[in-house]
């Protein structure tokens, strides 16, 4: 079996964390978001991955390289031009990017997993694709039951008992919706879905290709197998994604770093006045950051690596990306720093340079210098 990860989005709904970082990358305690996926598909025995790419794709590509570190082979399909030396990116669509991966080399000639790279899942992909070859489905989707005031989020499977797809409702109200089984964007086809796809053409897995293996008759089911799956598809699930995981909802990931103390782990040569602040985990500490006297830490907060928390400052159930300063009696709750931006957990975004928040600032610059210049 092998796999495709659609890799080549712009990641527009959780900006401005993909203004300088494509979305596959984006970090959940310490490691890029795909890192986890290649993780999970080398647990299952799936060596053979392609990733499409687009949008900054050296990124991507630098940090896995062919996939060795894992055990598995990754190859890509970049999706653009460069001009002038600059990287335009032309992404073909989730499903458009598969046709064009086939007609280069033949890649989907079995049975082939394709999944997004902006999710956690502990999915049991053995039990997945059995039930798959179960049915004879030419198609399946793994599908999530959600609580039914979260389905105007996403994409609804309308199914049979027998989990016979037979219609789809994109982001339906309350009211609307004739399920609360969702599409996650994890998909299992077999090599004749790919003639379904036009050449050359931008093309959507989930507005375009679905109603055609419909259209066409072909067996097509939703696979509905529990498991834990934790969405980044904006800013607010990114908060509620690092939340989650420091809480132990996902299976198989673990806190980076030495505990030292119950929930509370560090990296290396950190530095912690421990008898002065308050540290209540899940509570991460990255190497060389600096907590000091007088400071509130309630978790689950995340700290990166080369950060520096004045004294009496208070971070509360908060992600600190690497370098960020919170001066002293500065307050930080329920939100993500990185860079310039605070994002608080339903999305909205202060820029720290312009907003009334001039305690946020670079750690590598001076202590004492203006907040301007952080």
């Amino acid at each position: 079996m092998k796999a495709m990860i659609l890799g080549a989005g712009k990641g527009t709904r959780v900006r401005p964390l993909t203004y300088d970082l494509p979305k596959p990358m984006i970090p959940i305690l310490g490691k890029p978001v795909m890192e986890y996926i290649i993780e999970h598909l080398a647990r299952y025995g799936i060596r053979e991955i392609m990733i499409n790419v687009s949008h900054l794709p050296d990124k991507i590509e630098s940090y896995f390289g062919d996939g060795r570190r894992w055990g598995v082979e990754i190859g890509y399909s970049f999706e653009g031009v460069i001009e002038n030396g600059e990287i335009i990116s032309t992404p073909l669509g989730s499903a458009g990017g598969m046709r064009k991966i086939h007609d280069f080399g033949g890649f989907f000639d079995e049975t082939t997993l394709v999944l997004c790279g902006d999710a956690l899942i502990d999915l049991n992909i053995l039990d997945a694709v059995v039930e798959h070859h179960r049915k004879n489905a030419a198609a399946s989707i793994v599908a999530h039951e959600v609580p039914r005031e979260l389905v105007p989020n996403y994409g609804v499977v309308v199914c049979d008992d027998e989990g016979q797809i037979s219609s789809f409702q994109e982001k339906p109200s309350v009211e609307e919706a004739r399920s609360n089984l969702v599409n996650t964007g994890i998909y299992i086809f077999e090599p004749q879905v790919i003639d379904l796809i036009p050449k050359d053409e931008e093309f959507d897995i989930g507005s375009q290709l679905f109603p055609r293996i419909l259209d066409e008759g072909l067996p097509f089911y939703a696979v509905n197998l529990p498991f834990n799956w934790v969405d980044i598809g904006k800013m607010s699930d990114y908060w509620r994604a690092t939340q989650a995981l420091m809480n132990g909802r996902v299976h198989n990931i673990e806190m980076p770093g030495t505990q030292v103390r119950p929930g509370v782990w560090v990296g290396l040569n950190v530095s912690v006045d421990w008898d002065h602040a308050n540290i209540r985990g899940p509570v991460y500490i990255g190497a060389n950051s600096r907590i000091e006297a007088g400071c509130e830490i309630i978790g689950p907060t995340w700290i990166d690596r080369g950060c520096h928390v004045e004294s009496n400052a208070v971070i509360h159930q908060s992600i600190l990306f690497e370098y960020t300063r919170v001066r002293s009696g500065g307050r930080v709750e329920d939100s993500t720093v990185f860079g310039r931006f605070c994002v608080d957990k339903n999305g909205n975004t202060v820029d720290t340079h312009t907003g009334d928040m001039g305690w946020v600032t670079d750690a590598r610059g001076r202590p004492d210098a203006d907040s301007a210049a952080g």
